[in-house]
């Protein structure tokens, strides 16, 4: 058995690496076998530069029919798991058909590299960008390697950021009006606001506010929608009465948000909501819903 194994082990080993490897930034990412790893970060019209190093195990030679690398942004749909649809898709060709005996070094560079979605881990689908080397060869399998790196895009601050002033009501029961300051958020700010009560005839025992998000995949019949709470807020406990206001502050920083995808390649979309949650003391639950947008800050 042992002789099998080795039979199929390929003759060589191969390394990518980028060559600000060191002083880059790197994120973790979460891969296909739930362990995280640390990976290089870049955004939209960054040089993405490095080497290949391809290294025969000793004494074997690697025949080929060339080498290539290619850099791929790919979208998977789980309903759909194994497909993978290239919205990028760029090659380099580092060497000619021949034979390789010894440690071979192969710089490589993609210049101002279009990636315009960002890299995204969701519950039906993925977005992943990675580097892939290819020694092609005849009669047996091609040795392939990948290496994963993630894309964030910032946005400068909107010129407009509206409040948010909505009513809500029961009619002749209750009747509350509530105020956000702006209705788009960076990953890291605060969302403040206001409720002011302005008839209460049903007794409340409590309110909270959740931040929910929704992804919508696929379109047509193939749409699925999944909508998780990521953060439950309570804004009160007890019964409020008629002219009281209640302050809202929410720090958006511990929750795990990404910016709002609005339409990303007709595949799939990633919205944000602020949903009030009423609940009287026969425990019915009263809600109102209201989308906002999310956008990431360049850090400084």
């Amino acid at each position: 058995m042992n002789y099998l194994v080795g039979a199929f082990k390929p003759p060589c080993n191969i390394f990518i690496s980028f060559a600000d490897g060191r002083s880059r930034k790197q994120v973790p990412l979460k891969k296909e076998n739930g362990k995280t790893v640390m990976v290089a970060l870049f955004q939209s019209q960054e040089n993405i530069v490095g080497e290949v190093v391809i290294e025969p195990i000793q004494g074997k030679k690697v025949e080929h029919n060339g080498v290539k690398i290619e850099l791929l942004g790919q979208i998977e749909l789980y309903f759909d798991r194994g497909n993978f649809y290239d919205f990028t898709s760029l090659v380099r060709e580092l060497d000619v058909p021949g034979e390789l005996y010894e440690r071979k070094t192969y710089p490589f560079e993609f210049s101002t590299v279009e990636m315009p979605y960002e890299s995204y881990n969701g519950v039906n689908v993925r977005l992943r960008y990675i580097l892939k080397v290819t020694i092609s060869r005849n009669y047996v399998s091609n040795i392939v390697e990948y290496q994963d790196f993630v894309v964030r895009n910032y946005t400068p601050p909107p010129s407009i950021n509206n409040s948010i002033k909505m009513e809500v009501g029961i009619e002749d029961c209750l009747h509350i009006e509530f105020e956000y300051s702006k209705s788009k958020y960076h990953l890291k700010d605060v969302i403040i606001g206001k409720i002011y009560f302005l008839l209460v005839r049903i007794k409340l025992k409590n309110m909270e506010l959740e931040i929910r998000r929704r992804e919508s995949t696929g379109s047509g019949p193939n749409t699925y929608v999944e909508t998780e709470t990521l953060a439950k807020f309570e804004l009160m406990d007890g019964a409020p009465v008629r002219g009281e206001s209640i302050p809202i502050r929410l720090f958006l920083s511990p929750y795990e948000l990404t910016p709002t995808y609005r339409n990303i390649n007709n595949k799939f979309c990633v919205k944000y909501y602020l949903n009030l949650v009423l609940v009287d003391e026969e425990d019915r639950r009263y809600f109102k819903q209201q989308e906002i947008t999310v956008y990431r800050l360049l850090e400084t």
